[in-house]
């Protein structure tokens, strides 16, 4: 059987080869750093003056910039939701528009300051979950089938989410009554969710009295059976040891008053179709390059004198070997 043997020689010259490559590659590199330092040395003035020019031109600008945030936390009551993110998208697109008339129309009273307005929904998911038994059950039933992350922040399960986040973003500093009633008045304009806002809310008036005179027809039972039985109308009632009723009667005085205090604040929160919360206005906005011109503009003029130079100087080398080699 033949063998076949490697040629160490030809193994030698790629070596020596990678080696000269990987030299002349180090040589180049330092030259490269060299001749920035030259041109850093030969410019070093030109450089320092771009550098304050785009600092106080940046600085001017951000100073002259203002864009301004401004949130607010609403509950949409009576599964308004859908109608608050269509209204929402409306105004916002009526700002991307220019439409000054529909602005000032709804009562906004300088529409040039609006730059944006968007609706998100506050991830709450504990909220959901005591909001109705079947909504907990709900997410562990999609929960088995996927991430339970993309469930709480999917579009179904968002929606109906209790409170959501109102986004706007304007080019000045605005007050509430300019600009967020004026925008929470249109919202709340709805003829239908007005119309079922009354019947609900007249019903739940109706459910709080009901539960009070229950509440005080088993706050006179239990002083009945506190004395040991006496008349309650016209009944008799007795109480012993073994009355194993009292307990039943305790557990639901406590479920009308844990009730009744859910519908105060059911009452409070749904005072409007729309309500508003909590807000906060003119934050800042540093998005982007807002607030940070003074330190991009003098990189950006740098930066093209950089590229002018390098593409000056590759000219200069090219139109030299020409001129070098005429043929």
């Amino acid at each position: 059987m033949s063998s076949i043997t490697p040629n160490t020689n030809d193994q030698e010259i790629d070596l020596g080869q990678v080696s000269k490559k990987i030299g002349q590659a180090y040589e180049g590199f330092l030259s490269w750093i060299f001749r920035g330092f030259l041109f850093v040395k030969r410019n070093l003035v030109i450089l320092i003056v771009l550098f304050i020019i785009g600092a106080g031109l940046g600085y001017y600008l951000d100073k002259n910039t203002k864009v301004y945030d401004h949130e607010v936390i609403v509950n949409a009551n009576f599964s308004s939701v859908d109608y608050a993110y269509s209204k929402v998208n409306l105004i916002n697109s009526k700002i991307g528009e220019g439409d000054i008339s529909f602005l000032k129309a709804i009562g906004i009273k300088n529409p040039k300051l609006l730059r944006e307005i968007s609706i998100e929904p506050i991830n709450d998911v504990y909220q959901f979950a005591e909001q109705r038994e079947h909504n907990f059950e709900l997410l562990k039933l999609m929960a088995e089938d996927g991430d339970i992350n993309k469930v709480m922040d999917g579009e179904v399960t968002s929606k109906n989410y209790k409170q959501h986040k109102i986004k706007i973003t304007t080019n000045g500093i605005i007050d509430r009554k300019s600009v967020i009633e004026p925008i929470l008045t249109y919202l709340n304009s709805s003829e239908y969710f007005t119309d079922i806002q009354k019947s609900l809310t007249e019903s739940t008036k109706l459910r709080y009295i009901e539960n009070e005179k229950t509440i005080a027809q088993i706050d006179a039972i239990l002083a009945t059976l506190g004395k040991g039985g006496t008349d309650v109308g016209d009944k008799m009632v007795y109480y012993n040891n073994e009355n194993t009723q009292l307990n039943d009667v305790l557990i639901t005085k406590n479920k009308l008053i844990q009730e009744q205090a859910f519908i105060k604040v059911d009452l409070i929160s749904s005072s409007k179709i729309i309500k508003d919360n909590s807000s906060s206005l003119n934050v800042k906005n540093k998005k982007g390059v807002n607030g940070k011109k003074k330190v991009i503009l003098p990189l950006i003029f740098i930066g093209l004198f950089v590229i002018l130079g390098t593409i000056r100087a590759f000219y200069r080398s090219k139109m030299y070997k020409i001129k070098s080699n005429p043929s």
